[in-house]
């Protein structure tokens, strides 16, 4: 009798999950974010669609339209073996660089930078697909190498060409995209054993390339100067981290309600874009806030248990670096939004406005699932 009881007991407890296993939990998160983004984006960028192309409606319709395509790009990711998309590395890898090459050659200049390539009814953003690609690549070396019981090691092929996507990517210039790109392999590698000495020297070389980088470009600079005291030039270089700062601090505890928040109204640049996030603490307040945290923090814990179980290396080495370019990416806008990093172009994912960064997220994701969907199939 006891035991029946403790059977109907852990019945109770399981059909009180929200979810049945790691996968359904992070499209769920998935799900949620989406809903909140697409609130986000269009409560953001209302205005600057109204008063630049006479549509309030002009970037949300756009968004709409990103989300279905980046369904289809889940879908397909989804269905097929994570193993596939090695065969298709070399023909990805061409088309990827020809790509960054052609957006410094006839990109269209904006806001001082080429980092669309225009395709006559839309436009792409080639680097953030490479960010995808090097984390494939960094994952097939690694794999690689482990299964051979070889040492990990910086000088391959594989990392000579994601630097050389890196530095196209930096030519446009956008720093922030080009330090994804080359830091999150890097970081797989360190996880995947990197000898103690590589790692020394590889300390050595980012600290001296960061430096020279800065150097290289005087606003660099000036940014992170004004990066932890944006207030000592309010009105230039400061401008943005203070003003995002005034837009979070003015939601408080619960926010001033959707679509009320007013930094949107031509005081925060890029509001609907890198600083999406400062116009939905606005509207949200902390709690709103937090609840993204949460849902990052989540996401992480999943994605992680999803690499423990994955099938083989090449799954483990390939779902940590899905899990580190959405949770890193979050995790240096939110710092750069809150004004402790210095501003660079890296978006929110799901919460900031990006076509092309929407659709290599739910890609990524896709393939996240697909490794789960494997890992526990191999298991049972």
């Amino acid at each position: 009798m006891a035991d029946k009881n403790s059977g109907e007991d852990t019945s109770r407890v399981e059909r009180k999950k929200f979810w049945n296993n790691d996968m359904e939990a992070v499209i769920g998160i998935m799900f949620v974010l989406l809903i909140l983004g697409t609130i986000n984006i269009f409560s953001s960028s209302f205005v600057i669609g109204e008063m630049q192309y006479s549509d309030p409606y002009y970037f949300l319709k756009r968004h709409m339209i990103n989300i279905a395509i980046g369904f289809v790009a889940f879908g397909i990711c989804v269905y097929f073996d994570y193993h596939i998309w090695r065969k298709y590395i070399p023909m990805i890898l061409i088309v990827t660089v020809i790509a960054l090459v052609l957006v410094l050659l006839i990109g269209p200049m904006i806001n001082g930078a080429k980092r669309w390539l225009p395709l006559g009814f839309t436009q792409v953003q080639p680097a953030e697909f490479a960010k995808l690609l090097a984390i494939m690549l960094s994952a097939t070396y690694i794999s690689f190498q482990l299964r051979r019981r070889q040492q990990i090691n910086l000088l391959s092929p594989q990392n000579a060409v994601i630097l050389l996507m890196a530095v196209l990517t930096e030519r446009e210039p956008d720093m922030g995209t080009a330090s994804i790109i080359a830091g999150i392999p890097l970081i797989m590698l360190i996880v995947a054993g990197l000898p103690k000495k590589q790692i020394w020297i590889l300390s050595s070389v980012v600290l001296l390339a960061v430096a020279f980088l800065i150097w290289q470009e005087p606003y660099r600079l000036e940014r992170l100067k004004v990066a932890y005291d944006p207030w000592s030039d309010a009105q230039k270089f400061g401008y943005q981290t203070v003003q995002s700062l005034s837009a979070i601090g003015s939601g408080e505890l619960t926010g001033m309600g959707l679509g009320v928040g007013f930094s949107k109204y031509d005081y925060l640049p890029e509001a609907h874009t890198d600083f999406a996030f400062a116009i939905f603490c606005q509207e949200n307040g902390f709690l709103g806030a937090f609840f993204v945290f949460m849902l990052f923090a989540a996401f992480t814990i999943y994605a992680a248990r999803i690499a423990s179980k994955a099938n083989d290396i090449y799954g483990q080495a390939l779902s940590m670096g899905i899990m580190i370019l959405v949770v890193g990416q979050a995790i240096g806008n939110l710092f750069m939004v809150g004004g402790m990093f210095p501003v660079v172009g890296i978006p929110l994912p799901f919460i900031s406005y990006g076509g092309t960064s929407l659709l290599v997220t739910m890609a990524s994701i896709g393939i996240l699932v697909n490794i789960g969907k494997i890992g526990t199939a191999k298991r049972g």
